[in-house]
């Protein structure tokens, strides 16, 4: 009956060691997002969404990295194209405050911009992490560099000021709705306020169906264009 009991005893002794280490946060994260709509005959109309986000966890310091785009054609004419990439380093101070890092590049012709470089410095503080809920708020300061698709050059400082909100149903299901306000620090009439709210329902482990809807407000936009657009996608999204 020795050996037995040991065995026991042994497992008992290492297994608070192997369920923290299963429990522990993965170090690296990916998740991928693709939605496509596409209609022949009476209408020929194509709608495309497709993004990607990685996060490494190198503590004390996150890397984060991102690619979204949107396209849509109608009839052989396009009618909707952005795109955005960006890549972000957080140095945390403690469990609630990071410093942050970022770069950032924006294309949405159909706003009237043909390009603009961002580079984002600031503070983070996690106010609220629970197991259900996070709540998270930013500050900082935003550089600009931004070209129209009239070749006009605009290069100017803006404040930051953002915040998250999540509420998880369940492991894997969750409300997110995020903000960012982006006054310019040198037109006092120039304001920019994105703001996204998305749902995610698992299928599985690994899929998932997302659906979001952002919104991208310019109070002094490019002549000839509306201060807002809002869009609106679903597809599905593969975690790894």
């Amino acid at each position: 009956m020795r050996w037995p009991v040991l065995a026991v005893l042994g497992f008992a002794l290492l297994a608070p060691e192997l369920r923290a280490q299963e429990e522990a946060p993965k170090p690296l994260k990916f998740t991928a997002d693709l939605g496509l709509v596409s209609t022949a005959g009476n209408t020929d109309v194509t709608n495309l969404n497709a993004g990607e986000k990685v996060e490494w966890n190198l503590a004390p310091i996150t890397l984060k990295q991102g690619f979204a785009i949107v396209y849509g054609e109608t009839d052989g004419n396009t009618t909707t194209s952005s795109l955005r990439a960006d890549l972000r380093a957080d140095y945390a101070l403690s469990a609630a405050f990071a410093v942050f890092g970022a770069f950032a590049f924006d294309r949405n012709r159909f706003a009237g911009i043909a390009r603009r470089f961002e580079e984002n410095i600031g503070l983070g503080y996690k106010a609220i992490r629970g197991e259900h809920d996070k709540l998270e708020f930013e500050a900082g300061v935003s550089f600009n560099q931004q070209r129209s698709i009239l070749e006009v050059s605009d290069n100017f400082t803006a404040a930051r000021a953002a915040g998250m909100y999540r509420h998880g149903f369940t492991e894997t299901a969750y409300l997110q709705q995020s903000i960012e306000v982006l006054p310019n620090l040198e037109v006092s009439e120039d304001l920019r306020i994105n703001t996204e709210t998305a749902l995610v329902a698992p299928l599985s482990k690994r899929l998932a169906i997302k659906l979001s809807y952002v919104i991208r407000y310019d109070k002094l936009p490019e002549p000839g264009f509306k201060k807002t657009d809002r869009v609106f996608t679903s597809g599905l999204q593969i975690s790894l």
